[in-house]
């Protein structure tokens, strides 16, 4: 008898994931149009302003501030070179923004996506699959079209 496919169980994290997605090229669109005026770090330091308090009001509404005492000093340091990571990717994000067209920056700044895969086969010892070779391929070529493209027309 074939096991019936449970979609909340083992792909949740396709909804989460495509959450992200949407938000993410809200966050490329809302930030370019934001950015006519204003300087790229300031940009930054404003939108960052917003990501504490929500996030903070997420974790208390949540009712997981407590765990922060279990976190282990691994954790921190690993944890804390992401926020390092995070901060200058945006950084480097919000500056292309502000010169060049967001679908041009945005496509080029998303081949991350091959050095996450690249990455995470390196040292997360993930499985590669030829599914995972042909995407990872169509992302290089797709980000070299476009950035080699002319904005102009």
């Amino acid at each position: 008898m074939k096991k019936r496919f449970n979609f909340e169980k083992n792909n949740m994290w396709l909804i989460w994931a495509i959450l992200a997605a949407i938000t993410a090229a809200l966050v490329t669109v809302l930030t370019k149009a934001g950015l006519k005026n204003v300087d790229s770090s300031l940009a930054f330091a404003l939108q960052s302003i917003i990501i504490v308090a929500i996030t903070w009001s997420v974790v208390t509404f949540q009712g997981t501030v407590s765990g922060i005492k279990e976190i282990d000093s691994k954790a921190w340091v690993l944890l804390g070179l992401a926020g390092v990571a995070t901060t200058l990717s945006t950084l480097f994000s919000f500056k292309a923004l502000s010169m060049g067209k967001a679908s041009y920056v945005t496509t080029v700044e998303r081949s991350s996506l091959v050095i996450a895969v690249l990455l995470s086969v390196l040292f997360l010892k993930e499985k590669i699959t030829w599914q995972l070779i042909v995407g990872v391929v169509l992302i290089i070529g797709g980000a070299v079209l476009i950035a080699l493209s002319d904005p102009a027309k």
